[in-house]
């Protein structure tokens, strides 16, 4: 068996490798069961497979995206787009990834793989194969007719720039109903409302990340927000994504969404959003769920389609779902769309709210929303070495933090009788370049002049930074007796929306160190004798900034 199985590889390779030469996309290529994805010579490929090819051992990775080193055939069983009689598969090959998922599908058990170099997909074959592009086509069904196939010609194809909107990164779940309440039509129309709008949110690497799940008696993931980052392939897995049926419960895929979804392949410091799509009502309860996604700083959004009539109020498990499920009930969250049919005039409105990233409140955690700046003792006092500890503390308390371009920033600023500026808060927008910056700052070593230093903080260290209430914030690390005043400069920094925290070791005196602090004194204040206390600070003051943050907002 070994052997016929060795046999039946190479002639399937043989077959292909004799028509690579010139060959036709709607050219159907015979292969045979064991025929894998790296094996096809062409990006897209129309094969033919024999039958009985469950019969085989065949290994498939994945599910709608199979590994490339999975059987073409059998993954075009466990898609179900063949049976066991075999039969012509247009496949599409795709670049690697990682998260291949493992299922259970039409016979066929695919198995879960962490990464492969390429992918492919596979359909169910047309008379005239078909390239996705931006123009989303309302229905699966070819035009006919020699009218219609001019005017088609005639549409300019908009071209969607590969990179992504810039403007709009963030993290996006699409939560698709595929209860029993939708029905197959209206899910189809309902993957092409989506495929529509993830075309306008302008998909990309530097853009937003999307993904898909769906909810029914038991969640789905379909993809993840790794698995594609140009519109074209994410259009093309849509497309792929089947009918399951069941019960909407919705509030057990929001979970599963913040618990599974959200834990793979997800950008540092990027807000993160789930967009639930509801035909009718759901069946289980939301508040549980809804109430973790806000816990873990997840945007969710409604969009209720076909609302319950007075009638059928009765029938619904919560009346106030809506209220309930989205991240505030401010009316910004939610987007109510009447029906299925005509909803190509909503996919803008909703593209823009989703993008909108100023209003996503509750992706506004203290973690990823905060500015932090460094005031750094380098007097003659601190020594080198311990100069090092310094470093070695304030750099562990901006870790705990998500520090990038569009989450919370880090600037540091060192002070004797002067002050030299190390870095801004635009400087180093990567964490780990924050971090080794704050790491490489070199001593300057002099007098103390304390006072001055919080005054230059704040007018060079924040002020280009402006931001909302409880954003700003002072730590201030100092050994020693200021020889200024340091109650006006402190007063002036507070009154600029300025949280300051004191940190004094050895010779600091308290009076200084309190006076300095923001309100309440004792939990904006701290002291240790040696610097190799600092580092038991690290934790109470990242929740001092937490807690300042969230009463603040």
């Amino acid at each position: 068996m070994p052997i016929l199985f060795a046999v039946l590889h190479l002639l399937g390779i043989l077959s292909l490798t004799c028509r690579a030469s010139g060959s036709d996309s709607s050219v159907t290529t015979p292969i045979t069961c064991t025929t894998r994805g790296a094996d096809l010579t062409e990006e897209k490929q129309l094969v033919l497979c024999p039958p009985n090819c469950t019969l085989w051992r065949v290994s498939v990775f994945g599910s709608q995206v199979y590994a490339a080193v999975s059987s073409v055939c059998g993954a075009a069983v466990h898609q179900g787009v063949i049976r066991s009689a075999g039969g012509p598969v247009k496949v599409h090959k795709l670049q690697g990834r990682h998260n291949y998922l493992g299922s259970y599908s039409h016979g066929v058990q695919s198995q879960a793989l962490s990464r492969w170099t390429s992918s492919f997909t596979v359909a169910q074959s047309v008379h005239a194969p078909q390239e996705v592009s931006s123009q989303i086509a309302t229905t699966v069904l070819p035009a006919s007719g020699p009218g219609l196939v001019k005017k088609t010609l005639k549409k300019p194809v908009k071209k969607i720039s590969t990179g992504g909107n810039r403007d709009c990164q963030m993290e996006i779940a699409l939560l698709l109903d595929s209860s029993n309440n939708i029905g197959q039509r209206r899910f189809n129309l309902q993957k092409n409302f989506i495929s529509k709008l993830a075309v306008m949110l302008r998909i990309g690497p530097n853009g937003p990340h999307l993904g898909v799940v769906q909810a029914s008696d038991t969640p789905r993931t379909e993809f993840l927000l790794t698995n594609y980052t140009q519109p074209k392939d994410v259009v093309f897995a849509i497309k792929g994504i089947a009918y399951l049926g069941g019960n909407t419960n919705t509030g057990k895929a929001i979970m599963h969404t913040v618990e599974s979804f959200f834990q793979t392949g997800v950008r540092r410091g990027h807000p993160r959003v789930i967009v639930v799509f509801i035909d009718g009502w759901p069946s289980d309860d939301l508040e549980d769920a809804a109430v973790l996604a806000r816990e873990s700083g997840i945007n969710v959004f409604l969009v209720p389609v076909a609302k319950p009539a007075l009638e059928e109020l009765g029938m619904v498990r919560d009346k106030d779902y809506m209220k309930k499920a989205v991240c505030k009930d401010n009316g910004y969250f939610t987007y109510a769309i009447p029906s299925w049919f005509g909803t190509t005039k909503h996919v803008k409105p909703l593209a823009q709210k989703l993008c909108s990233v100023d209003q996503l409140l509750c992706s506004k955690t203290c973690y990823n929303s905060v500015n932090l700046g460094f005031l750094i003792d380098g007097s003659s006092s601190v020594g080198e070495g311990n100069f090092r500890l310094i470093l070695d503390f304030i750099t562990s308390v901006a870790r705990s933090f998500d520090i990038s371009d569009i989450g919370s920033r880090v600037g540091a600023v060192q002070f004797t009788y002067d002050q030299r500026m190390e870095f801004n808060m635009y400087d180093y927008p990567v964490k780990e370049d924050a971090l080794g910056a704050l790491q490489g700052i070199p001593y300057m070593s002099g007098g103390t002049a304390t006072g001055d230093a919080v005054a230059y903080a704040t007018q060079n260290l924040f002020l280009a930074r402006k931001a909302g209430p409880g954003r700003n914030f002072l730590i201030v690390v100092t050994d020693g007796q200021s020889y200024d005043d340091v109650r006006g400069p402190a007063l002036a920094a507070q009154k600029e929306g300025i949280t300051i925290y004191s940190v004094g070791v050895a010779w600091a005196p308290m009076d200084d160190l309190q006076t300095m602090a923001s309100e309440p004194k004792d939990s904006h204040t701290f002291f240790t004798r040696e610097f190799t206390g600092l580092q038991q600070f690290q934790q109470p003051l990242v929740r001092g900034i937490c807690r300042d943050f969230t009463e603040a907002n």
